[in-house]
């Protein structure tokens, strides 16, 4: 959450801000602001509101070669402009941009304020202007040093000085940092989108790391001023994979795209001879996979729930005991880590907090964790033993979909590699190959009927509130519907396993709630008939998405049909339409698809 941008160089920097700056919108859009170095100090410029209301609040001639900016979601404080990034000390001479949480803000808020230091926001992060600005140090990384061995938290700050305008002070604990590597000039960013116009090579730093960063190079350090000869590295993302491509939205794009992110995905990775997944990034031979008793997947959000779709598979194909659990909530129950469980750590970022603190629970107890994450050289691809990657390309819009379903698609691997090590025959082993194989085009069937689903968003637009339900491999999917449905139209979606409805729901059920019902062909299907024909007996309106094969009898409800996979995989494809009712819903209602309030792409922050 939030997005940090700097330059310094020879160019004017106030553009290549403000550009940095909307390509990091989606990571915090309350409030955004920039800090130029020029010939008369410090130029600061901050507004509530997206960085379209900052660009059009500039002025227009805006001279400086050195900056940094910010795009907030808050945290500490609401969205106001005494709130928003960048913090100045109060000579004017220290910029301060923060991502993450200052947990000792309010001691050290206390300390300054009976120092004769006059505050002026809520936030955490301007205590760290004052106290680099009140340093007796003298260089300016001493002074950052100083100042962030005083702070308990996570951050990546980025800081200038009007007394050092040579340089940009970084450093990182918890919460992503890179620098792109130009000629004779230099850039800083909290993502990699920020960048790809303007470099193709970056360092990442880790936790505990500073740089200082001049036009002409960059230093890394520790807090004992020990160098780390940080190298920089090539990117794997071009500036065209970040463009709308003529789509209205980044979520109808990037839905759109999944049947190419599932070739990327798939490409390589599968022996249709043998019937198994060649995944060497995992790091596990064969004797590793096989000596694992279970499986524990650590995820947040979408992620979460792509996870408990992963642990069915790996049960189904595997017979393994798996499960998934929220990442938000595993280390802080003092989890039993144990060395015949493999642990997988899924994010789309890399970066998600949560899970990055997860892993390190992990990890600090001797537990194997692997990552399934989309963005190479994040934190957790890096801390984990191994890994996976989702090759969904950049994901921009909050909702997660291409990489939900790559994630999806990744367990499904995973779960076939560790299946064939096992008592999985080459002839399932092969089914599922085919399977995998065919799931491109089967996606996209469906995205190409968009239009049927299209249909039934206005009626779930108008209810005020919705069930969404599903049993056994079905339920996952329908918890993934119901958090893609609240998230951007922003009406309340509730998911329950189909047989739990007797057991308290129900009472809910009357004309003005419709329930989304995932009725896959399998041996349940009668089963989830029968709970729709108690809705419908109640006056509840019901969208069934199914396959053909389901026999409805007089049942008469809406339903979009999906293709059939292999019964382990049909979660996979089941997960579609929902992204499509979801997005058409918001549509109808004129929300903000890509951006949805309270809400940011990488939640780097607990």
């Amino acid at each position: 959450m939030c997005g940090i941008v700097g330059y310094i160089g020879g160019q004017n920097a106030a553009p290549i801000l403000i550009e940095g700056l909307t390509r990091l919108e989606y990571r915090g859009y309350d409030s955004a602001g920039i800090s130029v170095l020029g010939g008369k100090g410090a130029q600061v410029h901050r507004i509530v509101g997206r960085v379209r209301n900052l660009t059009a609040a500039l002025p227009k001639r805006l001279a400086g070669k050195v900056g940094i900016g910010h795009t907030r979601w808050a945290t500490h404080g609401p969205a106001t402009e005494a709130n928003a990034h960048p913090h100045v000390s109060e000579d004017g001479r220290i910029s301060v941009v923060h991502n993450g949480i200052i947990d000792n803000a309010d001691a050290l808020r206390e300390q300054l304020t009976q120092a004769g230091v006059t505050l002026s926001s809520e936030t955490d992060t301007e205590v760290l202007a004052h106290l680099i600005a009140r340093s007796g140090a003298k260089t300016l990384e001493d002074a950052v040093v100083e100042a962030v061995s005083r702070v308990t938290g996570t951050y990546a700050i980025a800081v200038t000085d009007t007394e050092h305008p040579d340089r940009v002070v970084v450093a990182r604990n918890g919460s992503p940092l890179i620098i792109g590597v130009g000629d004779r000039e230099m850039f800083v960013a909290s993502d990699l989108s920020a960048l790809v116009r303007h470099t193709s090579q970056v360092v990442h730093l880790d936790d505990g790391e500073f740089a200082s960063v001049s036009a002409t190079g960059y230093r890394t350090f520790t807090v004992d001023e020990s160098d780390t000869g940080k190298a920089a590295t090539a990117i794997d993302i071009q500036a065209d994979d970040l463009d709308l491509g003529g789509h209205q939205h980044y979520m109808y794009k990037e839905i759109q795209e999944q049947p190419e992110c599932l070739e990327r995905m798939i490409r390589g990775r599968l022996d249709d001879r043998f019937g198994v997944s060649r995944l060497d990034g995992l790091n596990l031979t064969p004797r590793d996979l096989r000596g694992f008793a279970r499986v524990k997947i650590l995820g947040c959000g979408s992620a979460y729930y792509a996870g408990q779709i992963g642990a069915t598979m790996i049960e189904d194909l595997a017979r393994v005991p798996a499960d998934a659990e929220a990442a938000s909530e595993f280390r802080y129950r003092n989890p039993i880590i144990e060395a015949d469980t493999l642990y997988i750590a899924v994010s789309q970022s890399g970066e998600t907090a949560d899970t990055a603190f997860a892993v390190e629970e992990v990890k600090r107890k001797g537990g194997r964790v692997v990552g399934l994450v989309n963005v190479v050289g994040s934190t957790i691809a890096r801390a984990c033993d191994g890994g996976l990657y989702l090759h969904a390309g950049p994901e921009i819009a909050v909702a997660s979909t291409k990489a939900l379903t790559n994630m999806a698609v990744g367990f499904a691997m995973i779960a076939l590699a560790l299946g064939r090590v096992r008592d999985l025959s080459n002839a399932d082993g092969q089914r599922i190959v085919a399977a995998l194989r065919a799931l491109p085009k089967q996606v996209a069937a469906i995205v190409e009927a968009e239009d049927r689903i299209a249909e039934h968003a206005k009626i779930c637009a108008d209810a005020r509130s919705l069930f969404f339900i599903g049993r056994v491999r079905g339920f996952p999917v329908a918890r993934e519907g119901a958090q893609k449905f609240k998230e951007i139209s922003y009406r309340h979606a509730e998911a329950y396993q189909t047989s739990e409805l007797k057991h308290g729901p129900l009472a809910l059920i009357d004309e003005e709630l419709p329930t989304v019902a995932i009725v896959p062909s399998d041996d349940l299907a009668d089963r989830n008939l029968a709970a729709m024909q108690q809705i419908k007996a109640r006056k509840g309106q019901v969208l069934a998405i199914t396959h053909e094969d389901v026999d409805f009898g007089d049942l008469d409800v809406p339903r979009f049909v999906v293709p059939r996979s292999e019964p382990e995989l049909d979660p996979i494809l089941l997960t579609i339409p929902l992204q499509l009712l979801a997005y058409h819903a918001a549509l109808i209602l004129g929300h903000d698809i890509d951006k949805p309030r309270n809400l940011a792409k990488s939640v780097t922050v607990e």
